[in-house]
């Protein structure tokens, strides 16, 4: 019973948002309601997704990817793909404004198709990476809303979950935005320890 929860947790993990997985006798049903599609496994390679080798797991994530019931994972964003985004995003800020950007999410930012939450390695990672290029660059020039918008479309893009957030401080008024996944913040939430308090949380693609 515990291999069937096991098995059950790790197929839900890799599913398409639109992918429902059902245990029953035979094996486990999954259900794909987007296409009204149903895809069938045995109990044997149930118990593969529990306890199998990490070649027979994998084997079995290409045959769900092919049948569309669950999405790859995209490798992570070079070093150079990096830079040019966080200059993009910031010469975009500056053209047509923040408030317009934040309308184009949903374009370049779609919701995030993954089950499993991104690791606090990879976002401490990214988090180096775009402030590394944000202090070198006399641009960007650490702009904490090209930062946040960067790291929010990276993370995204990738299929991993992230929440974009602007606030607010009131003495002396001032404004910040930082992306925030697995625990952690891109740029940080209170710089020089000032607190912000967040008047606008954008989950999804722009929703």
């Amino acid at each position: 019973m515990a291999e069937d929860t096991d098995a059950l947790a790790a197929m839900t993990r890799i599913l398409s948002p639109h992918c429902r997985v059902t245990r029953v006798s035979s094996g486990a049903l999954i259900a794909d309601w987007r296409r009204t599609r149903f895809l069938g496994m045995t109990t044997t390679e149930m118990q593969k997704f529990a306890d199998g080798t990490s070649e027979e797991r994998a084997e079995l994530v290409t045959g769900l990817i092919r049948a569309g019931c669950a999405t790859a994972r995209r490798k992570e964003h070079s070093n150079v793909e990096v830079g040019l985004w966080l200059r993009g995003v910031n010469l975009l800020i500056r053209t047509i404004g923040f408030g317009r950007v934040l309308r184009l999410l949903s374009l370049a930012a779609p919701d995030y198709a993954r089950a499993d939450l991104p690791s606090a390695e990879q976002v401490a990672r990214l988090k180096r990476t775009v402030q590394s290029h944000s202090r070198r660059s006399w641009f960007v020039n650490d702009d904490c809303k090209a930062e946040a918008v960067t790291a929010f479309v990276l993370l995204r893009r990738r299929g991993l979950k992230a929440v974009l957030h602007v606030g607010v401080r009131e003495h002396p008024f001032a404004m910040h935005a930082w992306t925030s996944s697995a625990g952690l913040c891109i740029p940080d939430a209170d710089p020089r320890g000032h607190a912000f308090t967040p008047v606008l949380s954008i989950n999804g693609g722009g929703q």
